[in-house]
């Protein structure tokens, strides 16, 4: 058993069939992410309100690569851990298993945020049909301490094909979807929330360069944006997450 009074979060380890506790955890905060302003506004004024114990939703996270989705989850435990935020993290190999940890978290006096980090499903996997019993329940209601955030860089988070469509008609100027569609929509329709992430400008990726270089002058900055657009090209991206990866590899050289 974790014991939630001094463990900000646990990730389910299918091995041992139970909830291991987290203690080493990235100490990122709201103010080191940028430029997702209104996703940050979204997901914590979402998130204050299920602290609240008002209306809340789950929330859908999709878009691209290393561009904050998953940092912003962990920057809103750090900043409502003492409010009784807590976190599950659970993989998508293992969500036949939420159903459990639902019944093991639903009677404790804290407020849980299930997440699934990177999640997708290829066809035929069915394993996502445990995710939506815990976002709607079944004959058991699903628990009010408990809220689903999902990260994704697809929106639906299943793979679409063009032969999904082709049972979808029009009749008298309305869409009758084919099955498949339904189906795989129907998962994403479940998160009342839902948050796009983009890739930036190259601007706004030396913003996020320069935040890890606050103490440069000039000279030594223009030498650092060289490099740092080198090395965006090179990755073929302008995320927050290129940005890191750039400080960690090149930081001590400026």
């Amino acid at each position: 058993m974790v014991e939630w009074k001094s463990t900000k979060a646990a990730v389910y380890r299918a091995k041992s069939g139970a909830l291991k506790p987290v203690f080493d955890i990235d100490g990122v905060e709201l103010k080191d992410l940028l430029h997702i302003e209104d996703q940050k506004r979204a997901l914590y004024e979402n998130t204050q309100r299920f602290l609240e114990g008002k209306s809340a939703s789950h929330a859908l996270l999709w878009g691209s690569r290393g561009t904050g989705k998953s940092s912003l989850v962990k920057a809103l435990l750090n900043r409502f851990y003492e409010e009784g935020l807590r976190v599950v993290e659970i993989f998508r190999e293992d969500l036949r298993a939420l159903p459990d940890i639902s019944d093991e978290i639903r009677g404790e006096p804290y407020r849980f945020i299930i997440f699934c980090d990177d999640i997708s499903f290829e066809a035929g996997d069915a394993s996502y049909k445990a995710l939506k019993s815990v976002i709607e329940g079944s004959i058991e209601l699903p628990p009010k301490n408990v809220l689903v955030y999902a990260t994704s860089n697809r929106r639906h988070m299943i793979p679409e094909f063009h032969t999904d469509n082709e049972g979808t008609i029009v009749k008298s100027g309305e869409i009758h979807y084919s099955d498949a569609v339904e189906e795989k929509i129907s998962l994403s329709d479940r998160f009342g929330l839902w948050l796009s992430f983009y890739q930036g400008t190259f601007s706004e990726y030396l913003e996020i360069v320069d935040s890890y270089f606050p103490h440069l002058d000039e000279e030594k900055r223009a030498l650092v944006h060289t490099a740092a657009k080198r090395y965006a090209g090179l990755r073929a991206s302008r995320s927050g997450r290129t940005a890191r990866q750039f400080f960690e590899l090149f930081g001590d050289k400026f």
